[in-house]
């Protein structure tokens, strides 16, 4: 890397820098921050325990943007001044670590784009995700289990943690069904985007001819909600059925019908849970589930009535990303256009390339 090449990129940073600062507002964050100090000073606002934990929460996540925001823009600047300085004075030894420190500084601010793109209502809520089997009986269960196991492992490699709320395995492989909870920060505001049908290709592991098979799954994920977003459901407006759970959980499990499905009859949304051994406990969670379903297909219509969609088109009944492991290994996104070879990577959960590819593009759009 040259001056001029150097010289360009920081052109780039700063301009994208600027962006931000324009979305991300600092002096509004460090004012608000300043008005819950003055709340948190006051004794009454600590007697309404839910109020204060909603500010805290609030105040938690804007001090975290804040201070990510502060971090990327010293680099920037810093970047700059010592690049004036060290080209005044000739100063070749630390040009060379300038150019060094290139990537990092655009891997900073790329962090910081995505953060800024994970501002919306619910991005920084938790996130319930259904994993459901298309046609084609084992193959596609497989599919839907390998799909659980990414997510998985993409949470574990963020450090977040994974409540496995339903469990259906199929007869020979795979499973029938799952739906589970992703807890950690932003994790619908990521998770989000794998919203839709997933589509593999590959020889299959149980065809004795070693033939191709195409299998489709397709993953529904909601943001989890917040007590405060009240949203009615009436006994009337579902159907409540009761099974045994077919999961872990010892004999009580296999003899009693802990389990829970909810039917929402206007909608069709269709919930279940057995993750306890209470059927009362199984149902608060369903419910909760179904909640959150409903307060997604809301947002769902509410921006499509946005962006001008009729109601036809909205839903994740859409094919958005194909994983092509022969006759050769891609992974490529719909929405991006991003083609990616690794996929062994992809699969144990190394997705965060493929997620960001797909906030920026929608973002563009």
């Amino acid at each position: 890397m040259d001056n001029y090449e150097y010289t360009e990129l920081l052109k780039s940073v700063k301009l994208k820098m600027d962006n931000i600062t324009d979305v991300v507002e600092p002096n509004k964050i460090k004012k608000r921050l300043s008005e819950i100090e003055e709340l948190e000073n006051d004794q009454e606002f600590w007697n309404d325990a839910t109020y204060a934990a909603k500010i805290q929460k609030e105040k938690t996540q804007l001090q975290r943007k804040l201070d990510k925001y502060t971090l990327a823009n010293d680099a920037v600047n810093d970047a700059i001044e010592l690049y004036e300085m060290a080209k005044e004075e000739s100063d070749e030894e630390s040009l060379e670590a300038l150019y060094s420190d290139a990537p990092t500084l655009q891997e900073q601010i790329r962090t910081m784009e995505i953060e800024v793109l994970l501002s919306g209502e619910s991005d920084a809520n938790n996130a319930i995700i259904s994993i459901h089997p298309g046609a084609g009986g084992t193959e596609s269960q497989d599919w839907a289990q390998m799909l659980l196991r990414m997510y998985k492992r993409w949470a574990e490699r963020r450090g977040f943690s994974v409540e496995v709320l339903d469990f259906q395995s199929g007869e020979e492989a795979g499973i029938k069904d799952v739906s589970f909870i992703v807890k950690g920060e932003n994790a619908y505001g990521y998770l989000k985007v794998e919203n839709g049908i997933h589509r593999l290709v590959r020889i299959s592991p149980f065809d004795s001819n070693a033939k191709r098979h195409t299998s489709f799954s397709s993953v529904m994920v909601s943001p989890e909600i917040d007590d405060d977003i009240n949203i009615v459901i009436e006994d009337k407006d579902i159907r409540v059925d009761t099974y045994r759970a077919s999961g872990s959980g010892g004999q009580h499990v296999n003899k009693t019908e802990s389990a829970i499905r909810l039917t929402h009859i206007e909608t069709g949304v269709v919930v279940q849970c057995q993750n306890d051994r209470s059927q009362h406990k199984n149902k608060a969670t369903a419910m909760k589930m179904l909640k959150s379903r409903l307060y997604e297909l809301e947002l769902e219509a509410q921006k499509a009535e946005k962006d001008g969609i009729s109601k036809s088109e909205i839903g994740w009944g859409h094919q958005i990303r194909s994983y092509v492991m022969q006759p050769y290994q891609q992974v490529k996104d719909t929405r991006s256009n991003e083609a990616l070879s690794n996929i062994s990577g992809i699969l144990d959960g190394d997705i965060d390339k493929m997620i960001e590819g797909v906030l920026i593009a929608m973002n563009r759009s």
